[in-house]
């Protein structure tokens, strides 16, 4: 995404997340190591911003008025989560494998007819999704040709038996 693709079409789309976290590098660990992001820059000790792609981030972390504060109250308004998409299923497969490998407790799965998810939180409780979409030509539709989301459980094994060998 750049500025010039966004200024071919007048719609918005979601430039970037940027979290308060308690903790700065464990915080990048977790969306460099699990999710698979890349460090971009460090903005002094405080903040950092990741991305992928080149792009200059998608997602920004700060302790500026966070360090060492306390996980969020999940009965709370606020983020339910950010949804890190991956190209295919075997990439997807290969993040959730990583999030398990470390420990992450995963807190749902779920096959929505049009993608694949699976949820867990990061180290500071936001919530975070990792998916693939479905192909849109296999996307469920009703007969007037409207999209149908499902929540039906994802066989987390068989995604898992499509992660490529570690290296």
């Amino acid at each position: 995404m750049t500025a010039e693709t966004l200024a071919s079409d007048s719609a918005p789309v979601l430039g970037h997340v940027h979290l308060r976290v308690s903790d700065l590098n464990r915080a990048i660990a977790f969306y460099r190591d699990v999710v698979g992001l890349d460090l971009m820059t460090l903005y002094g000790t405080q903040a950092a911003f990741l991305s992928s792609q080149g792009y200059h981030h998608y997602l920004g972390l700060n302790t500026w008025d966070s360090a060492g504060g306390a996980a969020p109250d999940k009965r709370r308004a606020g983020l339910y989560h950010s949804a890190w998409l991956y190209p295919d299923r075997a990439t997807l497969a290969q993040a959730v494998r990583r999030a398990l490998a470390a420990g992450h407790v995963l807190t749902g799965k779920a096959d929505h007819g049009v993608s694949e998810a699976v949820y867990l939180d990061d180290p500071d409780g936001n919530g975070v999704e990792l998916y693939r979409d479905r192909a849109t030509t296999d996307w469920p539709r009703d007969a007037d040709g409207k999209i149908l989301v499902s929540n039906t459980p994802l066989d987390l094994d068989a995604l898992l038996s499509e992660a490529p060998p570690e290296t």
